[in-house]
């Protein structure tokens, strides 16, 4: 199974690549099903993955000056701090059989992977909606308010779920800051990469598990070789359609992940 597992991290890299987003919601499943790593243990590794492949592809857009650094820093604060509280405490206090329905014991690895589909959910609605009214340079203006608002949501939700959110940031940016849609995306990885390696320095304190840092090593290598044949096949693949497409896949693994858990 490790050449399965290893492929898909290929893939995650490949449609990071591709349209800035969206292959990340799949490393959790993907270390879960596919590699038997433990659901607590594989959002901390998702985190690491996600975190530096979105590192990669946050340099590479900042080379076309596509990043807009101070919309970023005023989201990636708070997001930083909400991953980090959701990894060092949040998911501390969580306990391990949390209750009964009939004879069926909702346990912490359960709830995870549960809110968990319930997030791929929210990101096939938004792949499968299709394109928010973009804007153009001259129409940046910012709702700090808001920014910070989402930036903290977005961060726990990342931090209990290990998926970078660019889902939930990319549409933050254009309704909230107006960037065009380009710039948000760029822009997001950058954010991504950021409270994903900050949530992980919270797993690595907290030292409640043991991390394979050979399979996390590999896996990460595998997803950066990923972005770069991503972002090369960019070039001939139209994007849009390509997310959308993508978008009913993650609808259909959200279900499976629920029927897998709940039955």
């Amino acid at each position: 199974m490790l050449e399965l597992g290893l492929f898909g991290a290929l893939l995650i890299g490949i449609v990071l690549g591709l349209i800035g987003g969206g292959g990340s919601i799949l490393t959790v499943p993907i270390f879960v099903y596919i590699l038997g790593v433990n659901p607590v243990l594989a959002t901390a590794y998702s985190l690491f993955v996600v975190g530096s492949s979105a590192l990669v592809g946050a340099f590479r857009n900042a080379q076309k000056n596509l990043v807009d650094f101070r919309t970023g820093i005023v989201f990636a604060i708070p997001a930083f701090i909400g991953v980090y509280l959701a990894r060092k405490y949040i998911l501390n206090i969580i306990p391990e059989h949390l209750f009964y329905i009939n004879e069926f014991l909702l346990t912490k690895d359960i709830a995870i992977m549960l809110f968990f589909a319930l997030l791929m959910l929210v990101a096939a609605f938004f792949m499968i909606r299709g394109q928010i009214e973009d804007h153009n340079e001259s129409d940046v203006n910012y709702n700090m308010p808001l920014l910070i608002i989402e930036g903290l949501v977005v961060g726990i939700l990342t931090g209990l779920v290990g998926a970078g959110g660019g889902f939930l940031i990319i549409p933050a940016l254009v309704l909230f800051a107006r960037l065009p849609m380009k710039k948000a995306v760029a822009t997001s990885l950058m954010i991504i990469a950021i409270k994903s390696l900050f949530g992980f320095i919270g797993d690595i304190q907290n030292q409640n598990f043991e991390i394979d840092w050979s399979l996390l090593l590999l896996f990460t290598s595998i997803s950066i070789v990923g972005i770069f044949m991503g972002l090369y096949l960019n070039n001939f693949i139209d994007g849009k359609k390509l997310k959308k497409g993508f978008g009913w896949f993650v609808l259909i693994m959200s279900v499976y992940i629920f029927i897998k858990e709940i039955i």
